[in-house]
């Protein structure tokens, strides 16, 4: 299994047969490089959505439509594209399973808000949400965008994941001490890997309190399209 960063909330995962691009935002992000485009979208297999916020859908439609594949997420949006957009989709909501090139990715709660920008403001895009992705003996819990939940309580329990990507950047999610007290409190990571942060100077620009946080556990700061072995 292989993750690869694009910034912010972005990312590569290669699991089992599958090649899935998570909240690609490229165009625009500061931390990703232009000219890198072809490079980290290139044989992705399908678009994971976790809400409809534009630094996470940023070039999914036109990633979808350049690659001819279909993107992933919550029913309501998905929809939507389907319907407008003339795009590929697999719309599903929580609690909710979808096999990828046979990973199994659960559909999960998270605590944040979705929405698209409309001529009169923002546009209702669905709820947002998190996923637990399990292939190749792992689970990763891919938080999305949240705040610590309760749900958490029995998302570690039944899930069991060993991976948290976690949003971490505090201001409009969880910050890095927070996102420690949940993977602590919450869940039994052997590796965590932080994101929604260093993208502004908003955002929290270092993982050291996640990792002071984590006695124990691997966190990794990953580093835009340096590949990370799982």
């Amino acid at each position: 299994m292989q993750l690869t960063w694009l910034g912010h909330s972005g990312f590569r995962l290669e699991i089992e047969q599958a090649v899935i691009l998570i909240d690609p935002w490229l165009s625009g992000n500061p931390m990703f490089p232009d000219d890198k485009r072809a490079e980290a979208i290139a044989g992705a297999t399908h678009v994971l959505i976790t809400h409809g916020h534009g630094d996470h859908t940023g070039d999914t439609l036109s990633i979808a439509r350049e690659l001819k594949i279909p993107v992933v997420g919550i029913y309501d949006l998905i929809t939507t594209w389907q319907t407008h957009q003339g795009i590929e989709g697999a719309g599903f909501n929580k609690g909710g399973t979808v096999d990828l090139g046979g990973a199994k990715v659960t559909m999960v709660n998270a605590s944040h808000s979705s929405s698209m920008e409309g001529n009169e403001g923002p546009v209702y895009a669905g709820h947002e949400s998190g996923y637990m992705i399990a292939g190749e003996g792992h689970v990763i819990y891919l938080s999305g965008d949240t705040d610590i939940m309760a749900d958490m309580d029995w998302m570690g329990d039944y899930h069991q994941p060993d991976i948290g990507i976690l949003s971490a950047g505090g201001h409009f999610t969880m910050d890095m001490k927070r996102a420690a007290y949940a993977a602590r409190r919450y869940f039994k990571f052997r590796t965590v890997i932080p994101c929604h942060y260093r993208t502004f100077p908003l955002l929290e620009q270092n993982a050291d309190a996640l990792r002071a946080g984590l006695p124990g556990v691997n966190v990794i700061e990953p580093e835009v399209l340096v590949p990370i072995r799982l």
